[in-house]
């Protein structure tokens, strides 16, 4: 069983003849998606192109500081960290050490608190960064790398990854002087679209997980949604990016993205990066956000029924969470939930999610579902390569290059200028 799109909260949003007319644009996507062009498009086969030498050199780390470590510094921003952090909410069994995420703000409180975690345990480091002069990761490695030195001196070395440039870059000098542990970010990969790189391989096996079993999901997908040329309005990946797009033309400028289940919410947070830098430019883009349901129906849920009409919904639903709890059977009914006893809290939830999803619909909020079959590293390793790949097509729809981000480099300019940054002191503010 694989993703399913459940559209049935769609209607009188979307109709079948609005994505009918989608048939060529679809297929001009297709094309542009699979034309060479200098874009960063070597995600779209890395599934299959990934090697065993690779997977192997990853579980050798990642065996290495599971036996040596009792916290796994991992030091990145962006793409460099919330694919990682996505996996590790999202797979369950981890047999590794605790990791830690740090770099991904320059909050002195957070860093601190982060490195006193530290104090009497052992640690390994993965610092990630194509460059390795990005100003957040940037300060975070200092300040680790000072740490370490002075705890295990030249011992250090054997303690620290990197994950960097196949060529050039601060870090991979600092790595290849050092002698640090490294791997590659392939140069045709996007940092969004990195995490089935050794990116977000290394911090997931090294918490224990089997990452075979993620790329062999990924393979699956891209075999399923990226190879066959047959109508692309049944390829649910394509067909997804249609729907978004329609949605967007007819006034709905958020898009929320939504699950009943925690260990779904870092998969949300890596979704809003990458939709928002990837289609989030020429004033175009649904504005991505995110929700944890049930909880925020007692927050945001109002909003959601009765605010401004402007939401539209991506729900994310999971068939099987292989969980097995069910409402204990009480001598009493004190508390009126005697009609739910005996019954699975599986059923309760997916029943509030279809009540919910009903509700919003009826609401004016269109809802799509996306129905995965289970919680494990197949199914996740599929969930990244459907979304990144319905999201480059979502680009191509809205008539914008979906692998760039320009806007990102405004607020660095403002901040070199105000922190003395050479080269940056004459920079007009604007």
């Amino acid at each position: 069983m694989s993703l399913i799109l459940d559209e049935q909260f769609l209607s009188g949003f979307v109709t079948q003849s609005e994505l009918d007319a989608y048939t060529g644009r679809l297929a001009a996507a297709r094309e542009r998606l699979h034309t060479p062009d200098g874009q960063p498009k070597g995600w779209r086969t890395l599934p299959c192109d990934t090697g065993e030498e690779l997977l192997s050199a990853v579980e050798t780390a990642a065996r290495t500081i599971r036996e040596e470590a009792d916290i796994l510094l991992v030091i990145g921003i962006g793409g460099s960290y919330l694919g990682a952090k996505a996996a590790l909410d999202f797979l369950p069994g981890a047999n590794g050490p605790e990791v830690l995420f740090l770099g991904n703000d320059m909050s002195p409180s957070h860093l601190s608190e982060v490195l006193s975690r530290c104090e009497g345990r052992e640690i390994a480091v993965n610092v990630i960064s194509k460059s390795g002069s990005t100003t957040e990761p940037a300060i975070a490695f200092r300040l680790v790398l000072e740490l370490m030195q002075r705890r295990y001196g030249s011992e250090a070395a054997r303690r620290i990854w990197c994950t960097t440039d196949p060529a050039s870059g601060i870090l991979r000098q600092m790595c290849e002087e050092e002698g640090w542990g490294r791997f590659e970010i392939p140069r045709d990969v996007g940092g969004r679209f990195s995490v089935l790189t050794p990116v977000g391989l290394l911090p997931i096996a090294a918490a224990g997980h089997d990452i075979r079993a993620l790329m062999e999901g990924a393979r699956t997908a891209q075999r399923l949604y990226d190879e066959p040329d047959h109508d692309l309005l049944l390829n649910p990946a394509y067909r997804y990016a249609a729907i978004q797009d329609i949605l967007s033309r007819k006034g709905k400028s958020v898009e929320l993205f939504g699950a009943y289940e925690p260990f779904a919410s870092g998969l949300s947070l890596w979704l809003i990066q990458l939709y928002g830098e990837s289609c989030g430019k020429d004033g175009k883009g649904l504005f991505p956000a995110s929700a944890q349901f049930s909880t925020d129906l007692h927050s945001l849920g109002q909003y959601i029924q009765e605010g401004q009409r402007i939401l539209c919904e991506t729900v994310l639903d999971f068939a099987d969470t292989g969980c097995g709890l069910t409402v204990p059977v009480l001598g009493s009914d004190h508390d009126g939930l005697g009609y739910l006893e005996g019954r699975s809290l599986g059923e309760i939830n997916r029943i509030a999610l279809m009540a919910t999803a009903e509700a919003h619909w009826n609401g004016g909020v269109p809802v799509t579902l996306v129905t995965a079959p289970r919680r494990d590293a197949q199914t996740l390793g599929e969930l990244f390569y459907f979304f990144e790949l319905s999201c480059a097509v979502s680009g191509y729809l809205l008539g914008i290059n979906p692998f760039d981000q320009p806007g990102v480099e405004q607020y660095k300019r403002n901040m070199f200028r105000l922190l003395g940054k050479p080269g940056y002191t004459g920079t007009e503010a604007k």
